[in-house]
């Protein structure tokens, strides 16, 4: 059995070649959901969606998100009629007290969807109506993510990281945003000063994810702060993952991230910006997986490999060096 922690593109990638070393049926996912927003009334849960149209075989490799081959008329045609009705088309953070005026679970992270600013596929789009009437049904989010993993055929056990709402909101030096705005909206642009998980002091770990880290955990090559941070965050998640094996890959090639903006976001919450920061960003890690070039040392078991993955080949090799460093830390 063996549970990986899974947000943005990094650990979906590793994925890849997770079935050469685990069954698909001992594999739980447990995915982050502090990037989730409400948009135009629909509630999106990205890193969940990446997961969900991988395992179901439809996912956008280009990009790592969205469905392959997927049309984006809707999308298109929202963007015609904010241009014809001289609507602005950057991000819209819903006011403050709009915030917390609908839907528990949106808490935080409400956006308009004039001119919407997030580009969604039509059968994407699909899945976020699915998703919102379910939950406007009393599903929580978990119940819902099992009825969708079962409709994309997932043979892993796919788990969101909490039923309630945790917001990872960016504090700039343009003021604060969620995370969706500063990321896709603004392009990573604003320097960032703080970041902060909004509601995660009171949301509780969706169910079976603290069973699930009773098994080995291996962390992905994801973003420390905003992809893993969020679950680190929610009561109980840190202790746990202290009482357990875990593996951590790097999303550092020394100090320079891979992909995506993990550099800034870890020098604005005081951490080294680099490998050696993932001491301090999982400090209950029992061995890590580093790039073959990077001369990082750390004070436990460390596996060297050539880290970068562009294929499944280069999945399967990473995930040889995280059964070797499991070996290890046990």
């Amino acid at each position: 059995m063996v549970t990986f922690l899974s947000g943005g593109t990094g650990t979906p990638k590793l994925l890849d070649g997770a079935g050469t070393a685990f069954s698909p049926e001992e594999t739980t996912i447990v995915a982050n959901t502090g990037d989730d927003v409400e948009l135009g009334g629909l509630f999106v849960s990205p890193d969940v969606d990446t997961l969900l149209f991988q395992g179901g075989g439809v996912l956008d490799r280009e990009t790592w998100w969205g469905i392959e081959g997927d049309t984006h008329r809707t999308n298109a045609a929202l963007m015609d009629l904010a241009s014809a009705a001289d609507l602005p088309t950057e991000p819209q953070y819903l006011s403050e007290e709009r915030q917390t005026a609908g839907r528990e679970i949106a808490n935080w992270r409400r956006f308009s969807g004039a001119g919407e600013f997030m580009t969604i596929g039509d059968r994407d789009r699909a899945v976020h109506i699915t998703r919102t009437s379910l939950l406007d049904q009393g599903y929580t989010l978990s119940e819902v993510t099992e009825r969708l993993a079962t409709a994309f055929g997932l043979s892993v056990d796919l788990l969101p990281m909490s039923d309630d709402p945790v917001a990872s909101l960016v504090h700039t030096d343009e003021g604060m945003m969620h995370f969706q705005e500063y990321w896709v909206g603004r392009d990573g642009e604003p320097t960032v000063e703080n970041v902060e998980f909004r509601g995660s002091s009171s949301a509780e770990p969706a169910p079976g994810v603290l069973e699930a880290l009773e098994d080995p955990v291996v962390i992905g090559p994801s973003n420390p702060v905003t992809s893993i941070g969020p679950m680190l965050a929610l009561p109980g998640v840190a202790d746990a993952l202290a009482q357990t094996t875990v593996v951590a890959v790097s999303p550092f090639l020394g100090d320079e991230a891979f992909s995506g903006p993990a550099g800034e976001l870890m020098q604005a919450v005081n951490a080294t910006p680099s490998t050696a920061g993932l001491a301090t960003a999982y400090p209950f890690a029992d061995a890590f997986v580093i790039d073959e070039s990077d001369d990082t040392q750390f004070d436990r078991p460390t596996i060297r490999t050539d880290i970068e993955i562009t294929s499944p080949e280069d999945a399967r090799r990473v995930v040889e060096a995280i059964e070797d460093a499991l070996e290890r830390a046990g």
